[in-house]
């Protein structure tokens, strides 16, 4: 009898850019595929990555690449290979998603950031936004709006517990 590996279907997530949602309003959501090194695998799984300053961009008209994602090389890495910890790298998508993409981002104002990085099976993959940055007002008064939030759950649970 063959076994069969079974793939987990949750997909659990590596790191988040807990900055995403303060400096910017996120209009869409994607997701795509990354191209890594081996020695990037190892360090992902270990959970050496920072993803909070990272942008994308396209260099090319058909392709899309990751800037300023940190992956720190692990002591244990081969010493004949040059580790460039935040190098570009490339995004897998389709040409029609590169150009609506593209057109999207040329507008004023608009900029595609990294959200998240997680494992789905055993594929690394990014969820970015595209997204418009946020001004010290919108923040203020999203901020307001949490507490404001916080403030009703507070009193719902005394009025809960006093009924």
């Amino acid at each position: 009898m063959s076994h069969k590996k079974k793939y987990h279907l949750k997909s659990s997530t590596i790191c988040t850019n807990k900055k995403a949602y303060y400096n910017y309003f996120i209009e869409e959501v994607f997701q795509s595929g990354l191209v890594l090194m081996g020695w990037e695998v190892k360090s992902i799984r270990l959970g050496k990555i920072n993803i909070t300053e990272s942008y994308i961009n396209n260099d090319n008209l058909n392709e899309m690449y990751l800037y300023n994602s940190i992956i720190q090389p692990l002591n244990t890495s081969s010493n004949h290979l040059f580790c460039d910890s935040s190098r570009k790298r490339k995004l897998l998508l389709h040409k029609n998603e590169i150009q609506y993409l593209s057109n999207k981002k040329n507008k004023i104002g608009s900029t595609l950031i990294a959200i998240s990085l997680f494992w789905e099976k055993s594929w690394c993959k990014l969820n970015f936004g595209l997204a418009k940055g946020k001004t010290k007002i919108d923040k203020r008064a999203d901020e307001k709006q949490n507490e404001w939030k916080k403030e009703k759950l507070k009193i719902l649970k005394k009025t809960r517990f006093h009924n």
